[in-house]
C-alpha cells in the first residue's frame, strides 16, 4: 500500500515541476533496517535531490546543521527561485513546493483514502496518513539533497568503528554522498527555516544491515548474533514508556536509543560479546549504558562528536526517564507484561 501511494507521488512531483525531475525516493528508519517493533504503521520516505557544487556553512555551534549555497550558478535554472536575497538555499520554499505538489495529486489517488497532515512547527517531514482500515499508516516524506562532497569537518572524529567494523569500512562509508535534510534550526537567531541538517540515515542503515565484526555474521550459514534483537528491545521500552508517560516523555525518540545501540556496539566490538544466546544480558548492559547517557545528560551524536543529542536545560527529563528506565530493570521489565 505504502509502495503503490510513494511510487504514484513520485511520478506526479517529476511530471509536475520539472525542477523535481531527478528526485529519487530512498527508504529509510527502522522498518528498511529490519528493526521495526510493533505494527509496521510508521514509514520514513526520503525523497532525495542530487545537488552539485555546493557550499556548507555551519549555522551554529553543533555541527549538524548548514546553510547550504552554490559555488556557481546552478545550470538548473529552477534552483534560483528556492534561494534567499542573501544567496542561501531555503529549505523552507523548498518544503512548501513539495508539499503543494502532493497536496493536489492524494486527491488523484484511487481506491485509497490518503491524506496530508497538518504541518507541525519544526518537523521538516511532510506526512502522509493512509487509511487502512481498522488502523492508518503514517508516511513522512523528508526532502533531502544528496552532495557528492566531502564530509564536514566536524564529523571528523565521529564514526569510531575501526575495532568494530574496520578501518577500511569507515573510510569507504566516508566517501558516500552528504544528506542534508529541511530541517529547521531552533538556535537560529531568527527562524527563516533554510537550514540544513546532516543525514546519515543511509550510513547507519548499512551499519545495521553489516553489523558484524566477522563479515560472516548473522548470514545464513554464518553464526548468529543478538544485536538487532537488543536494538528492537530497547526501541520497544521507550515506546512502551512513552505510550505511559506521553507527555514526560515526548522529547525522547527512537534516534536517542539508536544512537545509543551503535556506541554500544563500538563499546563491545566482538561478535562474541553478542551471542545470540545472551540476549538478556546484551540488552542489559546497552540499557545500563543509555541509562548512563541520560544520568550524565550527555549523548553525544554517532558521528559528530561535538553534538550533544541530549540539551542540558532538559535535565530533569532525562533524569526521570532514567528512574523509569532503572524501575524496570530492577524488576523484570513489568512494562513488557502490561
Amino acid at each position: 500500500l505504502v509502495n503503490r501511494v510513494v511510487s504514484h507521488l513520485v511520478q506526479a512531483i517529476r511530471c509536475k515541476d520539472s525542477f523535481f525531475s531527478s528526485i529519487e525516493r530512498y527508504s529509510a528508519g527502522s522498518y528498511y533496517e529490519r528493526v521495526k517493533i510493533s505494527e509496521p504503521n510508521e514509514f520514513d520516505i526520503m525523497l532525495v535531490m542530487p545537488v552539485a557544487r555546493i557550499q556548507l556553512d555551519e549555522s551554529d555551534d553543533t555541527g549538524a546543521y548548514y546553510y547550504v549555497s552554490f559555488k556557481r550558478t546552478p545550470k538548473e535554472k529552477g534552483w534560483m527561485k528556492f534561494l534567499e536575497e542573501d544567496g542561501k538555499l531555503s529549505a523552507f520554499k523548498m518544503l512548501e513546493a513539495l508539499r503543494e505538489i502532493i497536496k493536489q495529486e492524494v486527491k488523484n489517488i484511487k481506491d485509497v483514502e490518503v491524506t496530508v497532515a497538518r504541518k507541525k512547527a519544526g518537523c521538516p517531514a511532510i506526512t502522509l496518513q493512509i487509511k487502512n482500515p481498522p488502523s492508518e499508516i503514517s508516511v513522512d516524506i523528508i526532502l533531502t539533497l544528496k552532495a557528492e562532497h566531502s564530509w564536514p569537518l566536524s564529523t571528523q572524529g565521529g564514526l569510531k568503528i575501526e575495532q568494530w567494523l574496520g578501518t577500511k569500512v569507515r573510510r569507504d562509508l566516508r566517501f558516500r554522498s552528504l544528506y542534508l535534510v529541511a530541517k529547521q534550526n531552533k538556535k537560529e537567531k531568527v527562524l527563516r527555516g533554510n537550514t540544513w541538517r546532516l543525514s546519515f540515515s543511509h550510513i547507519e542503515k548499512h551499519m545495521i544491515h553489516n553489523h558484524g565484526n566477522s563479515k560472516t555474521c548473522c548470514e545464513s550459514d554464518g553464526p548468529k548474533c543478538c544485536r538487532k534483537g537488543c536494538l528492537k528491545l530497547l526501541k520497544y521500552l521507550l515506546e512502551q514508556l512513552k505510550m505511559k508517560y506521553p507527555k514526560e516523555l515526548e522529547k525522547f525518540c527512537s534516534y536517542h536509543v539508536k544512537t545509543a545501540f551503535l556506541h554500544s556496539c563500538v563499546t563491545w566490538p566482538n561478535d562474541s560479546d553478542w551471542h545470540l544466546g545472551d540476549l538478556d544480558h546484551c540488552f542489559q548492559q546497552c540499557l545500563r549504558f543509555f541509562v548512563d547517557c541520560l544520568q550524565k545528560s550527555q549523548l553525544t551524536h554517532f558521528f559528530i562528536p561535538q553534538y550533544n543529542l541530549f540539551s542540558l536545560e532538559d535535565k530533569a527529563r532525562h533524569h526521570l526517564l532514567s528512574r523509569k528506565l532503572i524501575y524496570e530493570l530492577n524488576n523484570g521489565f513489568p512494562v513488557f507484561h502490561e
